[in-house]
């Protein structure tokens, strides 16, 4: 049910906008109740008064110069495009997939002197095995990875061609998994 504090909050929202949009001001107070019935039915309690809103914030914006003639569908016409795009909203990051993290799903890796350890040592061995690149191909490397350089901007500093520096940067990434024991 469309409940008396969700049409204050709308009204109030609105008040600024009657004078600008008359017919919206009445628009709330006639619609609000079924809109929210409307939208009850087919989402949760608490996103149909979002979905209310979303209604009238977009007939806001819409700022029509001319009258509509049949208020009724105008209005849940936008209620059900608005439906539509969230439903594809939703589809399309697989909202019904997620899964609310847990401790059992999710647990928190706590920074123990031996996790402290293990990164420092990773550390090293990864800049010892950067520093251990061939000069070209650690120049090129540290260009794009730590300077966020594009393989154009490499090729124009370094004198090179830009499938240069793509083989180059493929040659220290290669190396650097070899010398660090990762999959490429």
């Amino acid at each position: 049910m469309w409940s008396r504090t969700t049409s204050m909050q709308a009204e109030r929202a609105m008040s600024g906008v009657s004078r600008a949009q008359p017919e919206l001001d009445g628009w709330v107070r006639q619609h609000g109740p079924a809109l929210r019935s409307y939208f009850a039915r087919r989402v949760s309690e608490a996103e149909a008064d979002d979905l209310v809103q979303e209604v009238f914030l977009r007939l806001h914006a819409m700022r029509r110069d001319t009258p509509v003639e049949n208020v009724d569908r105008f209005i849940f016409t936008v209620a059900r495009n608005i439906l539509i795009s969230r439903y594809r909203y939703h589809k399309a990051r697989l909202a019904g997939a997620h899964e609310p993290l847990t401790e059992a799903s999710d647990p928190v890796d706590t920074l123990s002197p031996e996790r402290i350890m293990i990164g420092v040592d990773e550390y090293e061995r990864t800049v010892e095995a950067i520093l251990e690149l061939p000069p070209r191909a650690r120049a090129a490397f540290q260009f794009h990875r730590f300077e966020k350089m594009t393989y154009q901007q490499i090729a124009i500093r370094m004198g090179i061609s830009h499938e240069s520096v793509k083989e180059l940067i493929h040659r220290a990434l290669v190396r650097l998994a070899e010398r660090l024991d990762v999959g490429v």
